[in-house]
């Protein structure tokens, strides 16, 4: 019975979807935020220390090695290092 009504209105039935897709649209974006996952990339922190070494000695002999394996890792996007005076060394 319902299924004959459809058949014979055609463009009835057309208008009606059209307006259940719009309706689910309209609410689609209306969903707040924060029920979406927050999404953080993973990272990591590698420290090091040389004890009397300038930054310069640091980076040279310390920063550059680990730059150089870390740099191979898939999916590494960018990382970011600093070496001190006081002989510390940070890459993350």
């Amino acid at each position: 019975m319902i299924a004959e009504f459809f058949i014979k209105r055609p463009i009835f039935a057309n208008v009606i979807a059209f307006v259940t897709i719009l309706i689910g649209l309209v609410f689609l974006f209306r969903l707040p935020v924060a029920q979406y996952p927050e999404i953080v990339p993973p990272t990591i922190q590698i420290t090091a220390r040389y004890p009397g070494a300038s930054a310069e000695v640091v980076a040279a002999t310390i920063g550059i090695p680990i730059e150089q394996a870390v740099n191979g890792v898939e999916g590494s996007i960018y990382m970011s290092s600093t070496s001190s005076s006081d002989g510390s060394y940070s890459l993350t």
